[in-house]
């Protein structure tokens, strides 16, 4: 299997089981995946945790000693948002009823696929983190972003007086991002486009064109991440 890599950009998922085996395999599992993961064995070190980290996604299992996940969705849900994904051994309809009427996005019963814990955390992200794309009331015929010119229709990018040779999948890609003015893309409009599988493709893709754009691709300038929503390209007005 190939790994994803991790980097600070990776959503930050808090895993909640009091079964170690299960705490062990999901955290290797979603951190292969590109995740970032941080564990906790019952409901008093998942609070623990999060008083000092923000997570992208709670997986939370409902049969713990002590507070149960549902009690502690409970509380959680009177004064956070967070998305909540849900783990049992039981399948009776209450439960998950009572877990989706207090505000939990979604549910899993065990044993289950780990590619379908995968899909449906994808899933709940997508849906909450990811905003509109921007509306230009009309797009630009070229922008400039320091030393860059960039025009839309000929997909034409010049540093200073010197054309920058660009892979299709470049060339669409920052057409893209020219084309909303120096609003935030997100992350998933690129992935449409290319019909990527895997959002984390754009990454890579983002990455190869930061490498053609940036001095130091690592704390790019031009091209910039927006944490949990997507890219944006630093134009000039």
């Amino acid at each position: 299997m190939h790994k994803i890599a991790v980097t600070d950009d990776s959503p930050h998922l808090l895993v909640v089981d009091d079964d170690d085996r299960i705490r062990a395999l999901l955290s290797r599992f979603l951190a292969d995946h590109g995740y970032r993961v941080t564990t906790a064995d019952n409901a008093s070190e998942a609070r623990a945790r999060m008083s000092g980290l923000v997570f992208d996604l709670i997986v939370l299992d409902v049969m713990m000693p002590g507070e149960s996940g549902l009690e502690l969705a409970k509380s959680l849900r009177q004064n956070s948002a967070v998305p909540i994904l849900m783990l049992t051994a039981r399948a009776e309809i209450e439960d998950r009823l009572a877990g989706l009427q207090m505000g939990v996005d979604d549910y899993l019963t065990k044993p289950f696929d780990p590619r379908e814990l995968l899909l449906r955390i994808s899933s709940i992200l997508r849906r909450v983190t990811a905003p509109p794309p921007p509306k230009i009331s009309e797009e630009p015929e070229s922008v400039r972003f320091g030393p860059y010119t960039y025009i839309l229709a000929r997909g034409d990018l010049r540093k200073d007086e010197e054309p920058v040779r660009l892979s299709e999948r470049e060339r669409e890609i920052l057409r893209l991002l020219a084309a909303v003015n120096g609003e935030t893309l997100p992350r998933e409009a690129l992935a449409e486009t290319a019909n990527a599988a895997n959002e984390r493709t754009i990454d890579v893709q983002i990455n190869r064109l930061r490498r053609k754009l940036e001095i130091d691709p690592s704390n790019p300038v031009h091209l910039q991440t927006v944490r949990g929503i997507g890219y944006r390209l630093v134009i000039e007005r």
